[in-house]
């Protein structure tokens, strides 16, 4: 998904059948979750109460009968203009209409119990009729919740999950959905807060939106402040960090992929995957990011996650894991969604947590040897694990793989997954020598020279100084035929 920081005005989208374009979404989020935000005023994503939990708002993947919450002018905007609240992840979005100019205000509040969404409409000029529509459907869309009113409260429930609607807006429930009708003037503020718990628990309902906004703002100003990059490109910089943060599971410290699943690789195809777990690929590029950028404590916490997750027999290690460190993400169909514009099937869970990769045990050996130059604390348990790993790369690097591309048509050797074995054996190498740990450098040293031998015979293009298609023998394959590594910026290059 491209998220886009500030867009600087357009013609309002008129709600088609299904979702917006991808680059009409914006993310909101609070380190347990995230909510996809058009710029039509519609939540068309959210899981509750985790990133991979089942959604309650799904309109992304099929249509508003699948769940979605809409804060709008009610005779439609001819100019939308959105942005963040400078290095912040509240969203503000300006509805221009020819009554007036409508501000909304969207936010995910940091967690003290439950998850909720707090939203603020605030009149700038004129005096513009606004509509709210409210449509919950749990487990991806497909359950129905029983509505009830207590006082100026709505709940709806069904099996395990429980929402709360809380606004001095009056509601009205109308074909299977809750709207508002209200009008906004110079200076005045609606609050909206959406509270979920679970339906067996007690759970907080309400709150001061407006303070949640602002207390949510001030936090995310004073962690991006935190930022030591100074250079040119600090706005994309930070907005890059802020992302991480957003997709980082706090309880944990794990980072997933995406907020999302089955978006498609191609409009209307079948490649369409559940990308709401955490990649072990992923560590090292994300603990170097964080730690470039002065952000000790989440690198830490990824670390550590890290260690968690990939404990035990290294012949089990998988390639990725649930938020919280789950092995098991069976993958299933979900044929009541039509998928975003026609793209079936919609999929939660991940078959290739089955898969062999034998990059990952590179990935992983590279993430904890850029913690280890970084100067974080040494973890004696890292260090046996790092062992153990490298063993079993030393016994399996030349079995084939499924590879970085995740191919669903039988194992076959690929290149990268050699060169990334190499990166395994290297970083052991390294953790002797430079850091005097102890281990059998030698014997690690004569297996990587002779890795890197036949990496280079088989898989390096002599003319283009790259690496590519091997030559020989015909069983060495590369995932895609439209990529090509350089030499200088591959993964196993980095020191």
């Amino acid at each position: 998904m491209t998220l886009k920081p500030v867009d600087a005005g357009s013609p309002a989208p008129v709600r088609p059948a299904g979702a917006l374009p991808v680059e009409d979404y914006a993310v909101i989020g609070d380190e347990h979750t995230a909510a996809l935000v058009g710029r039509n005023g519609s939540i068309d994503w959210l899981c509750l109460p985790r990133f991979d939990s089942g959604a309650c708002f799904a309109a992304l993947l099929g249509g508003e009968e699948h769940g979605f919450w809409r804060i709008a002018p009610a005779g439609g905007a001819g100019r939308v203009a959105r942005h963040y609240r400078g290095e912040t992840l509240v969203l503000e979005t300006e509805f221009h209409t020819g009554e007036g100019v409508v501000r909304l205000a969207d936010c995910m509040p940091r967690r003290s119990g439950h998850a909720s969404v707090a939203r603020v409409v605030e009149g700038v000029t004129g005096r513009v009729a606004m509509r709210m529509d409210l449509v919950i459907r749990f487990d991806h869309g497909w359950v129905v919740p029983w509505m009830q009113r207590a006082g100026d409260h709505l709940h709806g429930l069904a099996g395990p999950d429980s929402v709360c609607l809380a606004t001095p807006a009056q509601t009205r429930g109308e074909n299977f959905r809750t709207i508002a009708e209200f009008t906004v003037g110079p200076g005045e503020r609606v609050p909206f807060v959406l509270s979920w718990h679970p339906q067996f628990a007690e759970g907080s309902c309400g709150g001061d939106a407006v303070r949640a906004v602002a207390a949510t703002e001030a936090w995310w100003r004073d962690w991006s402040g935190r930022c030591g990059y100074r250079g040119p490109w600090r706005d994309a910089v930070v907005r890059s960090l802020i992302t991480l943060k957003a997709l980082s599971y706090e309880p944990t410290g794990g980072i997933v992929a995406a907020a999302t699943t089955s978006l498609p690789e191609d409009l209307g195809g079948a490649r369409n995957w559940d990308y709401r777990y955490c990649w072990l690929r992923d560590a090292a590029f994300t603990l170097d990011a964080l730690l470039r950028a002065g952000y000790g404590e989440e690198a830490r916490a990824w670390r550590d996650w890290l260690l968690r997750v990939v404990a035990g027999d290294p012949a089990q290690l998988q390639i990725m894991y649930g938020p919280a460190g789950e092995r098991r993400l069976t993958e299933l169909e979900l044929g009541w969604l039509p998928g975003y514009e026609g793209s079936r099937p919609v999929r939660t869970g991940n078959a290739a947590s089955a898969q062999v990769q034998l990059d990952v045990y590179g990935e992983v050996m590279d993430a904890l040897h850029q913690a280890r130059l970084a100067g974080m604390i040494p973890d004696a348990a890292a260090w046996a694990l790092q062992q153990v790993l490298a063993e079993h790369v030393e016994q399996h690097w030349q079995e084939p793989d499924e590879g970085i591309w995740e191919v669903r048509s039988g194992r076959r050797h690929f290149t990268d997954s050699k060169v990334m074995a190499w990166v395994a054996i290297d970083r052991a190498v390294q953790a002797v020598e430079r850091f005097g740990l102890p281990g059998p450098a030698g014997r690690w040293r004569k297996l990587r020279t002779q890795m890197h031998e036949e990496i280079c015979q088989r898989a390096v293009d002599p003319a283009r100084g790259c690496l590519s298609a091997p030559t020989a023998p015909p069983n060495w394959t590369r995932a895609c035929s439209c990529c090509r590594w350089s030499v200088s910026c591959h993964p196993a290059t980095r020191g």
